[in-house]
């Protein structure tokens, strides 16, 4: 029986180590969620990240469908073509602004938008999260534009002609036989959108608004551990953008099957 004596040791030694660590393991996790209810500055930090990313992209979607409403009338009706009217002159002035918009917006990084919308637009204000959903809606609604005015421009320019043909003027075209066909083609590039809208809110944590990746790094600098913050962070933004994923494949095939 010598011969197990080693194997024995081994074992019994092996045996404290495991325990030292799932004891530290455990106490992190209390440290990081229990300790003072630290859980709730993570629920805190979901729902004004939600509340950012949800009204941020209401106003991109609306800045977007106006800039892409200006851009594909313009494309459609004066590209190449002289002003005749002083409606075409203001629509070339208008599309000359949409494009500057989204040249500036495009070309500029998200974090730097933010920055100036904090502490210079809004430098004597206390309110974060509205700056946060200016800052995103309007650097949402310039990719959104774009998204759009592809889907409209895919419509066939013959359904325009049958439109007018019916007695249909731009506006009652545009509203019930493009805008519906061009919202199916487009919704997967809006979806897709949305999910970078959701991840790009934790550059707010730049300016100090208390959102989930933000709340994460705190709570990261108490406890002088990074795992378990860092990963409930990754972990809670990937069940959100998992569950739109979901909901938006169920948005798509109901739309499919209204094809048939």
């Amino acid at each position: 029986m010598q011969f197990l004596q080693p194997i024995l040791a081994a074992a019994s030694s092996a045996a404290p180590a495991t325990d030292n660590f799932w004891e530290g393991l455990w106490k992190s996790f209390e440290k990081t969620f229990i300790y003072q209810d630290r859980w709730r500055f993570f629920l805190n930090g979901l729902l004004a990240t939600l509340r950012i990313a949800f009204f941020a992209a209401l106003l991109g979607v609306l800045v977007g469908f106006l800039v892409a409403s200006v851009r594909s009338t313009h494309d459609m009706r004066l590209t190449g073509k002289k002003c005749r009217s002083f409606g075409d002159v203001v629509l070339k002035i208008l599309n000359v602004l949409c494009n500057i918009y989204i040249t500036i917006i495009r070309g500029t990084p998200a974090v730097i938008q933010v920055m100036i919308m904090y502490f210079i637009i809004f430098a004597n204000s206390r309110n974060k999260e509205l700056a946060a959903v200016l800052s995103f809606g309007i650097n949402s609604g310039a990719y959104v534009a774009e998204i759009v005015r592809s889907g409209i421009m895919s419509i066939d320019k013959g359904q325009f002609e049958a439109s007018r043909s019916l007695g249909f003027n731009y506006g009652s075209t545009m509203i019930h036989i493009i805008l519906p066909q061009a919202f199916k083609n487009i919704l997967p590039a809006l979806g897709n959108e949305f999910i970078v809208l959701i991840k790009e809110t934790s550059v707010a944590a730049y300016v100090g608004i208390a959102e989930l990746t933000y709340v994460g790094n705190l709570i990261r600098s108490r406890t002088y551990e990074a795992f378990f913050p860092l990963i409930a962070v990754a972990l809670i933004y990937l069940a959100i953008v998992m569950l739109f994923t979901f909901l938006l494949k169920k948005l798509e095939r109901r739309l499919r099957n209204s094809d048939h």
